[in-house]
């Protein structure tokens, strides 16, 4: 990794802060003062495309128009010059794989999405010799279709003449916060090709004791180091924006998305616990300094690194589907009109009819790591509605969460006293009281909920004056609600236990 290189403190005025958040269905970008209060924001959708069973597609090209737009859209909205901001933070989905051109800038391939499973039987392959588990003392994470590595290998496998190119030094890997960053700094102009240690530990190419590529790695897998970026820390100064509505603005931080939540939920001290309702669900605990090796089925991750600091450390449990599984239920089966309708739905029955809908659409990650299982809806007979089915899809991710904590504390061996939560489906209430009761503890979700922007714009403000201290981020950590748990303890488990015994329907499907 390089040292880390800070820009001079902030001139008078220039104290807000811009985010880039590109998430799975959309791109964002927020410009934040210095109290987390949002100045400008802009957002546009951007859908992956499904082209057959298990493959999970989308375009970087668009990712990147989009990315200009919703910039641009912001500053001009809220009449922002690029001298009115001190820096600039990404954040960004994980582990979706982007393979492009060094001369053209064109990607070479469709990027491939972090839930896309095609690369299910590299995984067996991989398998045979040591296990799913055979990289994770490493890497901190086991053999999956959802890291970066066998995404590459598909590729390298698969488009025509693709290692030619790549001997000829013309072909660039990176996540989702590379290509952005590339292309902000320049592109095929001096473009900086460069990544942080969050996003590269998502890859199962990074040795978490080094912090670096690790030869051996690249060597299993097969992937030629000359494509890879350059790994940096997650605050520092990258290089300066060239999109003229933030020319000259500084490229100060970068974070995967649910790392980002994690700063900006202020979780920066061991045990505190986060989970963010995204299109999946994504449990971190920061662990310190310490790597706690899961033996509950959890990823060993890097949480943030700011600057020349240590780096800090999470345990993670990733979950597929949450905010996904409504949005397939109103674009597939027509279930809702909108996303917001399935609460009202939900509420109009007093429990589920006996329904579990378990959404193992690219199989079950944390704790199971079943890439084979599939989706099940269980538990139907004639009493059931539309609402017991709504009811169900949003208890999936209530119960799901719940399979993770347990692991998690198990793992730690810390009791999570409270667990603080934010994205798109934090804001549906009955949800959070629903995972109050099925946890029996306090849910509690702050003021600012938009908490992966903020945690990128933190990191780009640490590297550039805005903060000195990361401990200066507590300061606007508010509590917005809290939900207490109200479901009795017999309820509570009965509800509990069915869930379990509908995973395992999912998890034994081979048909």
């Amino acid at each position: 990794m390089r040292s880390m290189r800070r820009a001079p403190p902030p001139a008078h005025g220039r104290r807000l802060l811009g985010a880039i958040d590109q998430g799975t269905t959309s791109t964002r970008f927020l410009v934040f003062d210095r109290s987390a209060r949002i100045i400008a924001r802009a957002q546009r959708e951007l859908k992956p495309t499904y082209p057959a069973p298990g493959r999970v597609e989308f375009d970087p090209e668009r990712v990147w128009r989009v990315t200009q737009a919703v910039i641009t859209q912001a500053m001009r909205t809220a009449r922002l010059a690029p001298n009115d901001l001190a820096a600039i933070g990404i954040a960004n989905q994980r582990e979706s794989t982007v393979l492009w051109d060094r001369r053209s800038g064109r990607p070479i391939a469709p990027a491939i999405g972090w839930q896309d499973t095609r690369t299910t039987e590299l995984v067996a392959d991989f398998s045979r010799e040591g296990g799913r588990d055979r990289f994770r003392a490493k890497t901190g994470l086991p053999l999956s279709p959802y890291f970066s590595a066998l995404k590459i290998r598909w590729l390298l496998e698969h488009v025509p003449r693709l290692r030619d190119r790549v001997r000829a030094g013309n072909v660039l890997f990176g996540n989702v916060d590379a290509y952005l960053t590339w292309k902000l700094t320049g592109g095929t102009n001096r473009g900086i090709h460069v990544t942080d240690v969050t996003n590269a530990s998502r890859t199962q190419l990074v040795n978490l004791t080094t912090l670096d590529w690790d030869d051996e790695l690249l060597g299993e897998f097969g992937i030629p180091s000359a494509i890879l970026p350059t790994i940096r820390s997650s605050s520092e100064v990258y290089g300066a924006a060239r999109l003229t509505a933030v020319r000259g603005v500084p490229i100060a931080g970068i974070l995967g998305d649910q790392q980002a939540a994690l700063v900006g939920q202020a979780c920066l001290r061991p045990g505190e616990t986060k989970n963010t309702y995204g299109t999946g669900c994504f449990l971190l605990m920061n662990t310190g300094e310490t790597r706690v090796r899961s033996k509950s089925g959890l990823l060993t991750t890097v949480a943030y690194q700011f600057g020349s600091r240590p780096a800090t450390f999470a345990l993670e449990g990733s979950i597929a589907l949450a905010g996904g599984l409504v949005e397939w239920v109103r674009d597939n089966l027509g279930l809702v009109e909108t996303a917001r309708e399935i609460e009202s739905l939900a509420r109009t029955v007093k429990g589920n009819g006996g329904v579990y809908f378990v959404p193992a659409f690219s199989g079950l990650y944390a704790p199971h790591w079943a890439p084979s299982a599939r989706g099940a809806i269980v538990g139907l007979t004639h009493h059931v509605t539309r609402a017991h089915l709504a009811r169900a899809v949003l208890e999936a991710t209530g119960f799901q969460t719940r399979e993770v904590l347990e692991a998690m504390e198990q793992d730690s061996e810390t009791p999570i006293e409270n667990l603080r939560v934010d994205g798109g489906m934090a804001s549906n209430d009955w949800l959070m009281q629903f995972q109050s009761d099925i946890l029996n503890r306090p849910v509690v979700r702050p003021v600012v909920q938009e908490t992966t922007a903020l945690g990128a714009a933190y990191a780009a403000g640490l590297a550039t004056g805005v903060f000195h201290d990361p401990a200066e981020f507590r300061h606007n950590w508010i509590v917005g609600r809290t939900w207490r748990p109200t479901l009795r303890a017999a309820s509570r488990e009965r509800l509990y236990s069915a869930w379990k015994r509908a995973v395992q329907h999912a998890v034994g499907w081979s048909g």
